[in-house]
């Protein structure tokens, strides 16, 4: 397992982390505690979480792990985020200095710790300033209350702006940001990636296997059945099986995957994952396994390194359709300079 910084912080995470979003609902407790003692074996460390997966079991599970694990509990990152409903009152939500307090004390009761080694805002809120979302946030890393704090599924001008203000403001910096980022979705390298390298942040990206796509179990035009996410529910998320079924460029980067995985004699998702972890700016990939099966074989990408003909090869078949201006060729080009000069 390779280790990497979290981010612009001085902390070492493995570059594989184990996401927990099917911990007491897709996973039973059995299941999730075999998940995270493989995944600890496994040489992996950060383990992201969020208050609202399973409407809390997930950090309980986690935290009754970590309480029989006690030496397990010393070395893992624990990660977990907050913002979304856990309530039916009115400021059950958001990042309110008040909710986020209330939040974060009740992941701290759920996970069994007294602090949280990375706690990111699950989302953006348009309605809480960001100064007191960014107040609170100094707060609890100067209490000790966590030790790091991130952002989840921001662009690219929320991600700047929120870093801008904690800088003069003298707060702490964030460290890292969470997006939906694989072969399948790239749209974030147009804005988002660009702000978190500037920032000197680093990316933990989520649903790195397009929620089961890359893993080459699905067939074109073939409506998937049985024990899998779409097989159970076809019209599931961003993922649903009409819309990417019936895009070209989805059956070309499989294809692709495929090949490879092929000639390296290895699974299609060690092919995808490893293409993620090459990606500027990323820090770990988060692994979200049902099953432990699952689990044992997304570890495997971390000895796969793709070489620069197949990285190529990936971007290439990937590479996310966008209008000319501002972000197709006339506009890169139009944004960029040759240091030599000339027109």
């Amino acid at each position: 397992m390779e280790y990497r910084k979290l981010g612009n912080s001085g902390t070492s995470v493995s570059q594989l982390a184990l996401g927990t979003m099917t911990f007491g609902a897709e996973s039973d407790e059995a299941t999730s505690h075999a998940i995270l003692s493989e995944y600890a074996a496994a040489g992996g460390n950060l383990i992201d979480t969020a208050d609202v997966y399973t409407a809390g079991a997930s950090e309980e599970i986690i935290g009754r792990w970590l309480a029989k694990n006690p030496s397990e509990r010393d070395r893992m990152v624990l990660a977990s985020k907050g913002r979304f409903p856990m309530g039916d009152d009115v400021n059950d939500l958001g990042l309110s200095r008040r909710h986020l307090r209330r939040a974060l004390d009740a992941s701290l009761r759920r996970l069994g710790v007294d602090h949280i080694d990375l706690y990111q805002v699950h989302s953006w809120d348009p309605l809480t300033p960001l100064e007191e979302t960014l107040g609170f946030l100094d707060e609890a890393v100067v209490q000790g209350r966590i030790g790091y704090y991130g952002f989840s599924n921001y662009t690219g001008w929320q991600l700047t702006k929120a870093v801008m203000i904690a800088r003069q403001r003298g707060y702490s910096l964030p460290v890292t940001l969470q997006p939906q980022y694989s072969l399948l979705v790239r749209e974030i390298e147009a804005e988002i990636v660009p702000a978190v390298l500037d920032a000197g942040m680093g990316m933990l990206p989520w649903s790195p296997l397009g929620g089961g796509w890359l893993t080459g179990k699905y067939s074109r035009d073939t409506e998937p059945t049985g024990a899998t996410r779409l097989g159970e529910n076809p019209q599931r998320g961003m993922e649903a099986w009409e819309k990417r079924n019936a895009q070209d460029r989805t059956w070309r980067i499989i294809d692709t995957v495929s090949a490879i995985a092929a000639e390296r004699d290895v699974n299609a998702s060690h092919i995808a994952l490893a293409w993620v972890a090459a990606q500027p700016g990323v820090t770990s990939v988060i692994l979200g396994a049902r099953t432990q099966e699952q689990l044992t074989d997304n570890l495997a990408s971390s000895d796969v390194v793709l070489t620069a003909g197949e990285l190529r090869q990936l971007d290439d078949v990937s590479a996310p359709t966008f209008g000319d201006y501002p972000y197709g060729l006339p506009g890169i080009e139009q944004r960029s300079r040759r240091i030599d000069g000339g027109r």
